[in-house]
């Protein structure tokens, strides 16, 4: 029996390699085992090989498998693809329709023929192959069909009793065909038992809609975008059930426009996409900057740049969010690293702007965006609704002609905020630089009273978690840095090198701007060697680490910006080199 294994579906988009996925893993979630899945698929609606890779353990993974296990494919091209990954032992299921082969290089693997395609149209349509491929699955990792007949349920019951039965039918004809081909065979790659504990199981797109919901936002513009737009699918379906709404907008200078005005008039909005529509929004966020108006974007980054690749891994937005916009503004920028903390910092964001009256960008990455991983029960008692100076009260009484100082010069760089319509709060709000009052002015006193005012208010920003730190002490061999999805490659990489009697740090940063350098220091300065892993070709986080703590003599990289995620083997091996060659044996 085994503790984990890696299990992947293969075949041309359109042809339900998706949803194979979904029931497999959505059953053995069910379960109660810890699951973690990565899709590569094609920038196009229909054709082109997708395929969908997950990991199941009875311990939490936070990453895809440097192996695989079980190959399910419903095409050749699967197999040519994918079969490089096949651990000694491995298994290949694939659908008998079209002949299949393994290359005269795999001798490790073994290769099983299954009539998915027959087996479906004798039940009477060939769609129900995947559930075929689904039973052939079960029966190989040695899981009984009923696990998935409430998964089956909930997807076909609409559609009637007798497609259920159809379906369940399917599943357990391709477990029997199996089972009768292998025998005992197979007996390695039986699971062992879940602790049947009950975990939801979603993207963390969802789980930043989720935390949108619950942090209090009831509006949001945006314009569709991979890998950014289930944020809005998901908020379209729940936002009118809590007396909000979405709008789809003709471009993503709309949204985030429209985001600004509500978030003017006192309601939380916000508006997600991806690095091309980021490019569009950076006159938009310079508008919220300068009139202090908090707003909350989400950049779910892919591979650029311009269309670039549209559904692929990479982290290459960092310094435009943080540098994009012309002039200077107060902004605040995030980077969650899993689901749950997708969920909790969304609420943040919002409370965050609030209390600062600036734009927060928070970032992620595809793995992140569309990974789907299991998640501990949120905890909805955490739910803290801030609004900082918002005057939710009676105003005084302005004298005659005067205008509300809703940009008066304060200690702390925040200003008293109100929203339109509240008596005695008239003023003026304008893209150019203004005094007090809002009135536009180019009094170099002015200027500077209003531009010094503006950038000392994230100074004494207050974030709970700045960084998330992985160490026993602050010394170490190596220091490893990095942000988004890489934690899970990171953390299994450490392992490994602490079994090599290597002293491993790490520290995944969380609030990218303003950057966390008092709390990163101390760990860098106790490192040997800073390794800093990442997917972009120029190493931005490591050149923001050498702009806010230098020790640019320890700071290597680790770059990975061919579109696929990091295995946890590359990041062992290149930090294990990089150790090795630095004179350390």
């Amino acid at each position: 029996m085994v503790q984990q294994l890696s299990w992947k579906v293969g075949g041309q988009q359109g042809e339900g390699i998706e949803s194979t996925g979904e029931i497999f893993s959505t059953a053995l979630n069910r379960l109660g085992y810890y699951l973690y899945g990565y899709r590569h698929f094609s920038s196009r609606i229909k054709g082109g090989h997708t395929n969908n890779k997950i990991r199941v353990s009875t311990t939490q993974v936070r990453s895809v498998s440097d192996d695989l296990d079980i190959l399910v494919a419903f095409d050749q091209e699967t197999i040519d693809v994918n079969v490089h990954e096949l651990r000694v032992g491995g298994v290949v299921i694939a659908d008998a329709k079209f002949n299949p082969s393994l290359p005269e290089t795999c001798t490790t693997a073994t290769l099983y023929a299954v009539p998915f395609t027959e087996i479906a149209t004798e039940l009477g349509t060939s769609l129900m192959k995947n559930m075929v491929a689904v039973g052939a699955s079960s029966a190989v990792l040695h899981i009984d069909t009923e696990v998935f007949e409430e998964v089956v349920l909930e997807i076909f019951g609409k559609k009637g009793q007798k497609v259920v039965q159809k379906n369940m039918e399917a599943i357990k004809k391709g477990a029997d065909y199996i089972r009768e081909q292998l025998g005992e065979q197979l007996e390695t790659m039986k699971l062992d038992p879940a602790d049947g504990k009950k975990r939801m199981f979603m993207i963390g797109n969802d789980a930043i809609a989720l935390g949108a919901l619950a942090g209090g936002a009831r509006f949001m513009p945006a314009y569709p975008i991979t890998p950014a737009s289930e944020i809005m699918e998901y908020l379209i379906k729940k936002l009118p059930q809590f007396g909000g709404t979405v709008i789809q907008t003709e471009d993503e200078i709309a949204a985030c426009t429209m985001a600004i005005g509500a978030n003017y008039a006192g309601v939380r909005a916000l508006t997600a996409s991806a690095g091309p529509g980021l490019s569009l929004m950076m006159e938009s966020i310079g508008l919220a900057g300068i009139t202090e108006q908090p707003v909350v974007i989400i950049d779910t980054q892919r591979g650029g740049p311009s269309t670039g690749l549209p559904t692929k891994q990479e982290q290459s937005d960092l310094m435009a969010m943080i540098y994009g916009t012309h002039g200077e503004i107060p902004k605040i920028v995030m980077a969650p690293s899993t689901v749950e903390e997708a969920f909790y910092d969304t609420i943040e964001a919002f409370n965050l702007a609030e209390e600062y009256q600036c734009p927060v960008i928070m970032l992620t990455d595809l793995q992140l965006s569309l990974g789907k991983q299991s998640v501990e029960p949120l905890d909805y008692n955490r739910v803290e609704i801030r609004r900082g100076k918002l005057q939710q009260g009676e105003l005084e009484e302005l004298e005659e002609k005067q205008y509300y100082k809703r940009y008066r010069v304060t200690e702390d760089g925040v200003s008293p905020r109100v929203i339109p319509g509240m008596k005695h709060g008239i003023h003026h709000v304008t893209g150019v630089e203004h005094d007090e009052t809002g009135k536009p002015s180019e009094s170099p006193v002015n200027r500077d009273d209003q531009m010094n005012k503006r950038l000392r208010k994230t100074k004494g920003i207050r974030f709970n978690t700045p960084i998330h730190v992985h160490s026993h002490e602050k010394e170490s061999d190596i220091l490893f840095v990095g942000f988004n999805s890489t934690r899970g490659v990171i953390e299994e990489a450490m392992e490994r090198l602490e079994q090599d009697g290597i002293k491993v740090n790490h520290a995944h940063i969380r609030l990218i701007h303003p950057f966390p350098a008092d709390e990163l220091l101390p760990y860098v300065r106790g490192a040997k060697k800073v390794v800093v892993v990442e997917n972009n070709a120029t190493g931005q986080l490591a050149n923001i680490l050498k702009m806010n703590i230098a020790s640019h003599d320890k700071i290597q990289s680790v770059l990975k910006y061919d579109g696929n995620p990091f295995l946890p083997q590359e990041v062992y091996a290149k930090s294990k080199e990089m150790f090795v060659l630095n004179g350390n044996v």
